[in-house]
């Protein structure tokens, strides 16, 4: 495809045992502007997949093409310019003795002016707000700041895809938040997102793309409501929809779609269903005079069956 941002073709990876391949044959087109989950169990071969992107693994056999070029003949330092890579876990990432330095790191590797460097650098700084420990150590920082600093070093990069590997992992519900909107952000602005994770209520509200990988095999590929609809795949996948999800399929019976991928979602089709069921409003909004323990009297004419 000329117009494919990615183009992954029979991509085969194995670490040691070649009769035991991690990625036995994948094939993967991803376009432009995309928003994309990976999502599937644990030693599914989600991060080795992505690993390939930037250059970070190489295929045994096989050929991965960004740009319409093939990444075997490309440095992990040329890719960068393309592909912004977050690791899952922040200490995989982060080397340098400051913050700044950190996040200057990216960006002066690509070769780019010092002005413009330190313009990345200022705002991306401001973005996640980090400017006040920007001369601090990222060793000493909690986790939560220690992945600001690696989204920080991503945005200085100014990468057209963006590939995040479970970005969300240990962080506290405003961060998740923080982290998603700035997702969003870039999404908007025309990036590529290529987003590996295990929360479905994530994937279901932010990808328009949900690729399932078992045992290195795509089973699955498209949007969330197809795919939380086949029970039989979720399971084979070890995966659950979103208990939105869940809940709204269990209404079927009571006249909501079972559709609902996200809260507002299922409220608006909660209502909908409601209203549609709802009996006229008695004529009176009167206390009863009925003794204790004895249901009000109906009014003249009131059916109670």
């Amino acid at each position: 495809m000329s117009d494919a941002l990615l183009e992954i073709s029979n991509l085969w990876y194995w670490y040691e045992d070649e009769s035991n391949p991690v990625l036995p044959g994948l094939e993967l087109v991803v376009a432009p502007g995309q928003f994309v989950a990976l999502v599937g169990a644990n030693g599914s071969g989600k991060t080795t997949l992505t690993k390939h992107f930037n250059g970070l693994l190489r295929p045994r056999r096989g050929k991965v093409c960004l740009d319409g070029q093939d990444i075997s003949q490309r440095s992990v330092g040329e890719l960068a310019r393309r592909v912004g890579y977050l690791f899952q876990h922040p200490e995989d990432q982060i080397f340098s003795t400051t913050v700044r330095r950190e996040v200057a790191f990216g960006p002066k590797n690509l070769g780019l002016p010092s002005a413009l460097v330190e313009e990345r650098v200022k705002d991306a700084l401001a973005r996640f707000d980090l400017t006040s420990v920007a001369d601090k150590p990222p060793a000493i920082l909690s986790h939560g700041l220690r992945r600001r600093v690696t989204l920080a070093s991503l945005a200085a990069m100014d990468s057209l895809l963006l590939v995040l590997d479970e970005p969300t992992v240990g962080l506290d519900a405003p961060m998740v938040y923080e982290t998603m909107a700035w997702l969003t952000e870039q999404h908007r602005q025309g990036r590529t997102i290529f987003l590996v994770t295990h929360d479905m209520a994530l994937a279901a509200r932010h990808a328009s793309r949900i690729i399932v990988l078992h045992q290195g095999r795509i089973i699955a590929d498209g949007p969330a409501t197809e795919l939380f609809a086949l029970p039989d795949l979720l399971t084979r996948a070890s995966l659950t929809p979103p208990p939105v999800t869940m809940l709204s399929r269990a209404l079927e019976p009571f006249g909501l779609p079972g559709t609902s991928l996200t809260v507002e979602s299922f409220c608006t089709q909660y209502l909908a269903a409601v209203q549609a069921r709802t009996l006229p409003k008695p004529e009176s909004n009167q206390p009863s005079t009925s003794q204790a323990g004895e249901p009000p009297a109906p009014a003249q004419g009131e059916d109670r069956s």
